[in-house]
């Protein structure tokens, strides 16, 4: 039995609770947080701590970490250095600096289990598209391009995502950096990046929208658009290959707001006139959402049986890091804007 807890009660905290308290090698311990009054209703038999520091002092052999970016840093550190395996929300900090300093802290304690939450990853849509991808039935892969949008809404400003502070960046490090794992696990790793970056509309000191061209170094180029300015919630993976293409489109969540999790899969058609245009299609629908179970047991397992971490590594962070700020870095003038990571000014649209 894996006796866990929980720094960071919030959203995500509670969603990997009720996870770990039906999972028959669990068993949730404790946690913490400056505010647990909703997550103590929920789990009245629970310990609760406001100092995270007390959860590392507990007997617990793993933490989750499901803090905002700020504090995920220090508290990822002081845990393995407390000698807690570590289940770890993305992204992993602010900025490269916090990657790098939670790795050299990882190869201070070797025999320790780390692994980030890249949930998108455990999806069924996702896990079928790769299927597909990976038989070779479709041919090899040409391009892709992703869409990862937010609406917003009248509290978005107030968000602590929206809080430089606190956040580090804006919607590419806290959603778009999902899409970029994405785009990796197709193709590997880019050499090449173009983008432009802006604060397009609302009020804060990160950027609201981002768009970006890769290219790997087998010449392979995904684009992708990363955005809290789209209205609706929307998300979009295509896949072109040499014989056809497929279409992950919508993602469960708990508000299913990004509508149904689909795949729709076709073959190029050249030899059928009036099919040229528009190739017949196999839609795929998804009706669950298993992600979070297996991403949490994937990392039990990994505990228990003592196994490398294969998914959500330290080492895909950091690329997937890199990637969130290479695509900031190329655009010159967006770094030399106070919405850019590391600027001093905290003024978003419209402030003076």
């Amino acid at each position: 039995m894996i006796k866990v807890g929980i720094i960071g009660l919030g959203k995500m905290g509670g969603i990997r609770a009720r996870v770990l308290a039906q999972h028959p090698a669990a068993r949730l311990v404790c946690g913490a947080d400056p505010r647990p009054d909703a997550f103590s209703r929920e789990f009245p038999h629970v310990r609760v701590m406001s100092d995270y520091r007390a959860v590392l002092d507990a007997d617990v052999d793993a933490v989750c970490v499901c803090t905002p970016n700020r504090y995920t840093p220090e508290v990822v550190i002081a845990a393995l250095e407390a000698g807690k395996h570590v289940f770890s929300e993305k992204p992993p900090g602010r900025n490269l600096q916090d990657i790098e300093n939670i790795i050299a802290a990882e190869r201070r304690a070797p025999g320790l289990k780390l692994k980030f939450g890249f949930n998108h990853r455990y999806h069924a849509g996702i896990q079928e598209a790769k299927r597909i991808v990976d038989s070779g039935r479709l041919g090899r892969i040409l391009w892709l391009r992703g869409v990862y949008g937010k609406s917003g809404g009248t509290a978005f400003e107030q968000e602590w995502r929206s809080d430089k502070a606190l956040s580090g960046a804006g919607i590419l490090l806290d959603q778009g950096i999902h899409m970029l794992d994405l785009l990796r696990m197709f193709c590997g790793d880019f050499v090449e990046v173009k983008s432009m970056v802006t604060t397009a509309y609302w009020n804060i000191a990160v950027e609201d929208n981002a768009f970006a061209l890769l290219r790997d170094a087998a010449g392979r180029i995904a684009m992708l658009h990363s955005s809290s300015t789209h209205w609706r919630h929307r998300f979009s993976l295509e896949v072109f290959l040499s014989e056809g293409y497929l279409t992950v489109n919508g993602i469960l969540s708990s508000t299913r707001s990004y509508g149904d999790e689909t795949i729709s899969v076709a073959r190029r058609q050249f030899d059928s006139g009036f099919a040229q245009g528009t190739p017949r299609e196999e839609v795929i629908y998804f009706d669950a959402d298993p992600s979070w179970e297996r991403e949490v047991d994937e990392f039990l397992r990994h505990v228990i049986e003592d196994t490398p971490v294969a998914t959500g590594n330290s080492e895909q962070a950091l690329k997937a890091m890199r990637l969130v700020f290479a695509i900031y870095e190329n655009d010159l003038a967006f770094m030399a804007s106070p919405s850019a990571p590391g600027a001093p000014s905290p003024r978003g649209r419209g402030a003076s």
